[in-house]
C-alpha cells in the first residue's frame, strides 16, 4: 500500500517538475536570443534518422 501511495505522489511531482524545467528553458531562451530558440522534445531527428516521415533528416 505504501508503494502505491509513493507512486501516486511521485509521478505527478515528476511531471510537474518537467513542465517547470521546460518553462524555465523557454524563459531563458526568450531572455537570451543570442543562443537561439529552445530545442523542443521531438523537434528533430536523432542520430539514426528514425523520425516520422524522415522529412527533417539531413542527407549528406
Amino acid at each position: 500500500m505504501l508503494d502505491y501511495l509513493i507512486a501516486m505522489l511521485a509521478i505527478p511531482i515528476l511531471m510537474l517538475s518537467w513542465l517547470l524545467v521546460q518553462n524555465l528553458a523557454r524563459r531563458f531562451a526568450k531572455a537570451h536570443p543570442e543562443f537561439g530558440p529552445t530545442r523542443e522534445e521531438g523537434g528533430g531527428c536523432g542520430t539514426s534518422c528514425g523520425c516520422a516521415g524522415k522529412s527533417s533528416c539531413k542527407r549528406g
